[in-house]
């Protein structure tokens, strides 16, 4: 995986993504510019964007747990 942008305001649930990207040591940058993913339809935090794909909360969970 490359490129992974969390889109955080610093909620709870924004910092449980946070730390489950540090958990598998996953790189990521972390943006607090919520226009792109308003313009995606997505309105709720946090957004995790892998290559251009949009995963909401449960299912950046899901994503982050199946890597290895």
């Amino acid at each position: 995986m490359n490129n992974i942008v969390l889109f955080s305001n610093g909620c709870p649930r924004c910092k449980v993504l946070k730390q489950k990207l540090d958990d598998k040591q996953i790189n990521y940058t972390i943006s607090d510019n919520f226009d792109e993913v308003m313009d995606q339809g997505l309105q709720t935090a946090p957004i995790l964007k892998v290559n251009n794909e949009y995963y909401q909360f449960g299912d950046a969970v899901k994503l982050i747990g199946e890597l290895s």
